[in-house]
């Protein structure tokens, strides 16, 4: 199961098709605050997560991602972000990815895909 936060309606109607399609089961999450307690609820569950990084007020996809390894030690973090790329060295989790938008759902799909692949060894 993966954990997908996103704020914005239609960005997140187009990406849960794609998710879905690909096979993931999901989680769905419109805020950090949101998503902070689905990660709680669902830790044991849950093997990736793809935010975006800016979540409007509250918290911020970088919260959400060191929340999320702080719950479930090196769960795949995929963030999505309009405007933070330059911030990924400094406020991601290691291990991660970062995905710029506007971008193909097909992209975030090899994303978490590959990265669930390397956890899983």
């Amino acid at each position: 199961m993966l954990l997908y936060v996103e704020d914005e309606f239609l960005i997140q109607e187009t990406v849960i098709a794609s998710l879905e399609e690909a096979g993931f089961e999901l989680l769905v999450a419109e805020s950090g605050e949101q998503a902070v307690q689905l990660l709680t609820t669902h830790a044991a569950h849950l093997r990736g997560l793809i935010t975006d990084v800016n979540l409007g007020d509250g918290l911020d996809g970088w919260v959400v991602a060191r929340e999320a390894r702080r719950l479930v030690a090196g769960l795949p973090v995929v963030y999505v972000s309009g405007a933070s790329e330059h911030e990924w060295t400094s406020e991601g989790v290691p291990g991660s990815t970062i995905i710029a938008k506007p971008f193909a759902c097909t992209q975030l799909v090899v994303a978490i895909s590959a990265l669930l692949v390397i956890s899983d060894h």
